[in-house]
C-alpha cells in the first residue's frame, strides 16, 4: 500500500482509491485484528473526509447557478444537462 498521506492533503479521487484498497484488504480476511481495526478506522476517517469534499463541491455548484443576476440554489441535474449538451457521459 502506498505511504499515507494526511488526510487533508488527498485529493477526492484520491481518497475514494485509497479507500477502496482498504476494502478491498478487509474483505481478503488476511489481516490481524489490530491491523484490521486500524484499516478500519482510516476507511471510516477517508469516508467522512470525502462525504464534506463532495458536499462542498455541491455547494460550489449550486451556488455557481445565477439567475437575474441573483444567486440562486438549483439541484444539479445531469439528465437536464445531457439533453442541453447533447453528450452522453
Amino acid at each position: 500500500m502506498m505511504a499515507k498521506k494526511k488526510l487533508e492533503n488527498l485529493s477526492f479521487e484520491e481518497s475514494l482509491t485509497e479507500l477502496d484498497t482498504i476494502v478491498q484488504s478487509l474483505e481478503q480476511g488476511e489481516l490481524s485484528l489490530e491491523e484490521s481495526m486500524a484499516l478500519f478506522e482510516r476507511g471510516l476517517n477517508l469516508s467522512q473526509v470525502s462525504q464534506t469534499k463532495l458536499q462542498a463541491a455541491e455547494q460550489k455548484v449550486k451556488i455557481l447557478l445565477e439567475k437575474n443576476g441573483e444567486q440562486q440554489l438549483t439541484d444539479f441535474n445531469i439528465a437536464a444537462d445531457e439533453q442541453i449538451s447533447g453528450e452522453h457521459l
